[in-house]
Parts: C-alpha cells; structure tokens; sequence
C-alpha cells in the first residue's frame, strides 16, 4: 500500500518589516542650546581666560604687560590684601544670616497665612528692584544719617553700646562703621532670600501639616520635623543667592563704610580703575572666586540636599 505525499504549499513571502519612522528634529533642541552656549562662550568663558592670562602678566602700562607666568602674583595679593578677604567673608556671612532670619518668617507667612494678601506682599518684597541699587543704597545713607530718628531710637535703647562694644559702631555714629554696611547688604539682598524660601515653601502639601497635628505634634514640633526640612532647597538657594553676591559686593562698603570696612570687592575696583594695577586685580578676582566656589561646595555638601529652588 503505498501512500501519497504532497509538497507543502510554498511559502508566502515575508513582508517587510516597517521601519521606525525617522525623527524630525533631532537637533532641534541643540539649535535652542546654541545661543545660549555662544553667550557663555563669548561674555564668560573667554573673559575669564583673557583674565588668567592677566593674572600671570608683568609690566606696566605704558610699556606693556607681557605674559610671564608669574604665579607670585596670587601670592603677593593674598597677602597683601589678607584682612578685605576675611572682612568680605564675616559682612556677606553676617548678611546672609540676618537675611534668612528676616526673609524665612515672611516667606512663611506669604506662601501660608497671607490669603488674599499674598500678590500685595509679594509686590512689595520686588518693590526695591523697581529702583536703581544705587538709589537703594543712597537711601540708607539718609536713614543712617546722624541724629536720625533712627539712629536716635537705636541710643535711647542702648543698642548702639553693644555695637560699640563688638566693634561694629562708633560711639553714637552708625555710618561709615561695619553696621552701616551689613545693613546695606541686608536691605539689598533680602528679596533674594525671600523669594527661593517663598517658592519652596509653597511647594509643601498643606496635609502634611495636617497629618503631624492629627499625630499630636505641636506646631514647634511640626515646623522643626516637618516644614523646615522640606524647605531646605530654598534655604540653600537663598543663602546662596545672598552670600555669593554680597561676598563681591563693592557698593555698600563704599557709599556706607569708610577705608577700614573696605571689602575685596573695593580692592578689586581700585586696583583696575585706579592703581591700573591689571594683573593684581585679575589674581584678585581669581581668588574670590575660588574660595567662593570652595565655600559653596562645601555648605552644598553640609547641608544634605541637593535639590535647589
């Protein structure tokens, strides 16, 4: 008995199997990038170099400076210039800590307790950025004049012998004393504290402060475990916006200080303006810059968040 075997039906041809489709606009968001990568190149990166290779320069002026490599330079600026690097560091640090003990109440109270009233206060916290820094700081001399009513009420509350004591003021005398100029700082960097603390504490579920009081924990208890530790982000955005640009801050010590509250920053101006000494104010700044950047990776490591405003 034999058996018949049929051939299999041949095989339908594969289709083809279709391809992604391609992308448009790859580099689109490389050409967004590139002016904003030309303007850093072109207004920061360069700059700094022409800068270091200021800072190695020697000559003069009308002879010309020629680069040298001369790294003494750094080292005779530090120590020539020693004390407005230390006095630079205490005013912006003094400033920086009165900042967030006057900017964190009020961020609290703007992002939780102020209602209808929130766009007014803030309207009133960028209030001084409608005006010049100039005017701003012009304005505390006359706040700061002698015989001022408030310099007047800082002496009949005998605030001004405990300045005196520490140093800060001069008898009954506020301006032209390190008090005149941390005021300054203060008053002039205070909105960029309020604002990253504003923003950070806005960004906290109002039900966490529920569930802590439904855990019986006081309002102390809720703000120590609870609200400031979420708000750290901003505490360190603002401490930083405050103290990086107070540190270099020039303005206040020369409208409200006299020559023994001189800052870096002071130095630095005199030095390219005046003295036309380039190469000693580019080591300046260079040095600024880095125990800034020094200062700031460690408080950014300290502090335990990495998260900014």
């Amino acid at each position: 008995m034999s058996t018949l075997t049929e051939a299999p039906p041949p095989l339908a041809p594969r289709a083809p199997e279709p391809q992604p489709p391609k992308r448009r606009g790859r580099w689109t968001p490389y050409w967004l990038l590139l002016p904003g990568i030309l303007w850093l190149l072109v207004f920061f990166a360069l700059p700094m170099i022409y800068q270091a290779s200021t800072s190695v320069q020697t000559g003069s002026l009308e002879e010309g400076y020629k680069v040298t490599w001369h790294f003494a330079t750094y080292w005779d600026a530090l120590s020539a210039y020693g004390p407005q690097f230390v006095r630079s560091v205490l005013y912006a640090g003094t400033a920086t800590i009165l900042c967030l003990l006057l900017g964190y109440p009020l961020a609290y109270l703007i992002a939780f307790r102020a209602g209808r009233w929130r766009n007014l206060i803030m309207i009133l916290v960028i209030a001084p950025f409608f005006t010049s820094f100039l005017i701003r700081t012009l304005a505390w001399k006359t706040i700061l004049a002698d015989g001022g009513p408030l310099v007047g009420a800082l002496d009949t509350l005998h605030v001004l012998d405990v300045t005196s004591w520490l140093g800060w003021t001069a008898g009954d005398r506020v301006l032209a004393t390190p008090l005149a100029v941390v005021c300054g700082l203060t008053y002039n960097f205070l909105p960029f504290m309020i604002l990253p603390l504003y923003t950070s504490l806005e960004r906290i579920d109002g039900r966490l402060h529920e569930a802590a009081g439904d855990l019986y924990a006081r309002p102390w208890t809720t703000f120590r475990k609870v609200t400031f530790p979420l708000s750290m982000p901003g505490v360190v955005s603002g401490t930083l916006l405050t103290f990086i640009p107070a540190t270099g801050d020039y303005v206040n010590a020369d409208l409200l200080g006299s020559t023994d509250t001189r800052m870096v920053g002071n130095v630095i101006q005199t030095q390219f303006l005046r003295v036309l000494d380039y190469p000693t104010a580019a080591a300046l700044s260079f040095i600024l810059m880095a125990a800034i950047l020094l200062m700031v990776t460690l408080y950014i490591r300290r502090s335990g968040t990495e998260d900014l405003v």
